[in-house]
């Protein structure tokens, strides 16, 4: 499995990984390290290549040449690509050893935040987009919406797998103590990016003086959000943790009173996004305020686990704050929720995609 981050906080990665594992499959995860990873977590091997580059060109080019050399001196059967940005290397790499190529799109990567304003980068990525995807054997993404563009673009079908956390991996507190100081606890947990409403969280914090807000993550934006919150008043009743480890931010999910699932309408890849970070709130039994923006607020709106924020920006984000804390809230709230959001049903659509590709070319080898 290939993907160019350093795997030690994609838990999505590691679950995938995880899984086919206990189905039977000998799976290696192969990322980047950097100079502060944290350790991986659990049983999966892994290889993390140190590159010279860390962003642009020459990360992209470095980690694709290096991977597919990994591949290619390695013995495999089965190659199973992350997003686009991974394809290159292990399209050839699945060619040259005439192996089935898995391709697991959890964005969309041309649509990216990052590559509204860039759009000469924008066209390369989406026409190799267009032209590997249909060439993978094995498609899957996370999902309805992704699945559907997908459809309509390429004319090609992709089993969805949503990114939702087995319930052992969220530890459920089913009365939380008050915090010494009495503040509720508004928790982001997440990338701390370009687009991620992380800006309205700690502008919003003025508004609403009786909750103390935890940024829990690392990104592009952090040094910026850290620089805006420590220019605010109310600087205080906000926290920083950092990037955490899958453990420690299991530990500290069920914590909070609300969780942040916010995104700016930038792309068509966040307007389409089912954040993991649902499913990791709802098996924690926390509720949620999140943006306006197709499958995360239908599957808020569905089983009601929240509020949907009425319009983008820090105002509208306390007004939906508030009118979360207005209610009690009990287990029972999420229980057809987790009904649905269930790991035992996805997990069996992965392993079924995946083993479909491995017997298909054990059939064709004899």
């Amino acid at each position: 499995m290939a993907v160019t981050n350093d795997v030690a906080t994609d838990r999505r990665v590691l679950r995938h990984a995880a899984t086919l594992s206990e189905a039977g499959a000998m799976v290696t995860v192969v990322g980047r390290r950097l100079r502060d990873s944290l350790p991986v977590e659990g049983d999966v091997a892994c290889h993390r290549m140190r590159l010279l580059f860390r962003r642009g060109v020459g990360f992209y080019a470095e980690y694709n040449i290096r991977l597919m050399l990994y591949l290619l001196v390695h013995r495999c059967d089965l190659v199973y690509a992350n997003d686009i940005d991974t394809m290159p290397a292990c399209r050839m790499a699945a060619c040259l050893k005439r192996k089935p190529l898995v391709m697991d799109v959890h964005e969309l990567f041309p649509e990216v935040p990052e590559l509204v304003d860039r759009p000469k980068v924008k066209l390369f990525w989406q026409r190799l987009d267009d032209r590997l995807m249909p060439r993978a054997n094995v498609r899957i993404t996370v999902c309805d919406s992704l699945a559907q563009y997908y459809r309509q673009r390429l004319g090609v079908d992709l089993t969805v797998v949503r990114n939702i956390a087995p319930r052992h991996e969220v530890v459920e507190v089913e009365k939380r103590e008050p915090a010494h100081d009495n503040l509720k606890v508004l928790l982001y947990q997440g990338c701390v990016n370009k687009g991620r409403g992380v800006d309205w969280a700690i502008d919003a914090m003025g508004l609403l003086p009786d909750c103390r807000l935890v940024i829990a993550g690392g990104g592009d934006l952090l040094e910026a959000m850290k620089l805006r919150a420590q220019a605010t008043p109310w600087a205080d009743r906000i926290t920083f943790t950092g990037r955490l480890s899958p453990d420690q931010l299991a530990q500290l999910t069920p914590t909070a009173d609300v969780g942040l699932v916010m995104l700016e309408d930038m792309g068509l890849s966040y307007h389409m996004a089912l954040p993991n970070r649902i499913g990791d709130f709802v098996a924690a039994g926390v509720p949620l305020v999140v943006s306006d923006l197709p499958e995360m607020a239908r599957a808020v709106r569905l089983f009601r686990i929240g509020d949907v924020m009425e319009a983008p920006g820090p105002e509208a984000l306390a007004s939906s704050v508030h009118r979360v804390l207005q209610r009690r809230w009990s287990a029972a709230d999420f229980a057809a929720a987790r009904a649905d959001m269930d790991w035992n049903v996805e997990k069996t659509k992965l392993t079924d995609a995946v083993g479909a590709a491995l017997t298909k070319q054990q059939t064709q080898n004899q």
